[in-house]
């Protein structure tokens, strides 16, 4: 696939226009947390986007009281709306952030939209399919002169940094097996939820030893030391949009296996037993379910850690011909693991208003940025990660 140039240098009215951004569902989870962490950009217009105005006008007030040099506004919109195109039009955002998930079933409306309104896109999507088929909108997006971009999150953003980093290290990679733990205490949303519950309990397509199998969300459980601040947690299959891009990204790699885990063994051997249940057809979807299941989830929050991480394991063969494995782990404390997904989305974001972006189309978010720019802001709230590379 062939992306093409964005003709010439960013003009003066061009440049205004890349800082007004919309952020849709900006007063949730991910979403505040984005405006937060673009409020600081000189001269930037951010407008506070979502169903309930108050929420937003609440999220605008907490912005302008902090160390703000953007423009904060809130506007009410809808993106089920049918009328949602025209009053992407009326707001004219240079680019448009859709943080409101669950992406499990959303068609493409809000990108569409965006590429007919000729502003850039970028989402936090960690649905498969909606990441994946992103590639359906590459021409028209190409055509507006617009750059669309799905999965601008920790997977499959962070995570192709990352093995992109390092895979120069390989004469030829074999395995790469990496996993997210949150911590019990760390602030989670609805909409993570519904969209794990989506598939739990439900098969997928995984590529082990050279050849693409089934396997089941939330079950094949085991248990990781994953050393330091984050110990022993337990693992389960989750199924993310790296496990169909990165067989082909990083060919040729013969297996790539992904898993998450929730700290506390009481919630997470009951998400496997809800699996079993699910895979059992007993339960047809646990997202019908999702309000009990994450209020239940909150009589929890007293219990466990504020410490969340991530870690990423690629092995395979090195240039000296022997056997080679590089262990990259991210730790985030005191709460601050829901701003890693954010990260992708405010690095990009910030490239675009600063014209370092050059070129347009629609594709998944794989190597858009280096490990150097997102330290740039990991390192100031407090993120650090370790390598450790071995031989034999």
């Amino acid at each position: 696939m062939s992306y093409s140039l964005i003709n010439g240098i960013v003009s003066d009215e061009l440049a205004m226009a890349l800082k007004r951004i919309l952020i849709l569902g900006g007063y949730g989870n991910f979403g505040k947390r984005i405006a937060e962490g673009l409020a600081n950009q000189a001269g930037a217009e951010i407008i506070i986007a979502g169903r309930n105005l108050a929420l937003a006008e609440q999220i605008a007030r907490e912005l302008a009281k902090g160390k703000c040099l953007a423009k904060i506004q809130a506007v009410s919109v809808d993106i089920q709306n049918p009328d949602f195109q025209e009053t992407l039009v009326r707001l004219a955002p240079g680019l448009v952030i859709h943080t409101a998930g669950p992406f499990q079933g959303q068609d493409y409306k809000v990108p569409l939209a965006c590429i007919a309104a000729g502003c850039h896109y970028l989402d936090l999507a960690d649905d498969r399919r909606f990441v994946c088929d992103i590639v359906t909108l590459h021409e028209q997006a190409r055509q507006k002169n617009v750059l669309i971009v799905s999965g601008a999150s920790s997977v499959p953003g962070l995570s192709s940094t990352v093995v992109d980093l390092y895979r120069n290290e390989f004469s030829q990679i074999d395995k790469i097996d990496f996993c997210i733990v949150p911590g019990n205490k760390t602030e989670r949303g609805v909409a993570t939820i519904q969209g794990i519950l989506s598939y739990t309990g439900h098969a997928y397509r995984v590529y082990t030893n050279g050849a693409w199998k089934n396997t089941y969300g939330w079950l094949s459980p085991r248990r990781l030391d994953i050393g330091g601040a984050l110990g022993k947690r337990w693992l389960a299959n989750v199924d993310i949009p790296d496990l169909e891009l990165f067989p082909s990204h990083y060919a040729p790699v013969r297996t790539v296996r992904f898993q998450a885990g929730l700290e506390l063994a009481v919630l997470h051997w009951a998400m496997v037993i809800m699996a079993l249940l699910a895979r059992s057809g007993l339960v047809r979807n646990w997202a019908n379910y999702v309000k009990p299941i994450y209020s239940m989830s909150n009589l929890f929050n007293g219990f466990g850690t504020d410490t969340g991480g991530m870690q990423i394991l690629i092995r395979g063969i090195g240039h000296d011909k022997q056997m080679k494995s590089v262990k990259w782990t991210l730790v985030a404390k005191n709460g601050i693991g829901p701003y890693v997904p954010t990260l992708s989305v405010i690095i990009l974001a910030k490239k675009l208003m600063n014209g370092e972006l050059s070129y347009s189309g629609a594709m998944p978010c794989l190597g858009m940025y280096t490990l150097e720019e997102f330290d740039q802001i990991a390192a100031g709230l407090g993120i650090y990660h370790t390598t450790e590379i071995t031989t034999g």
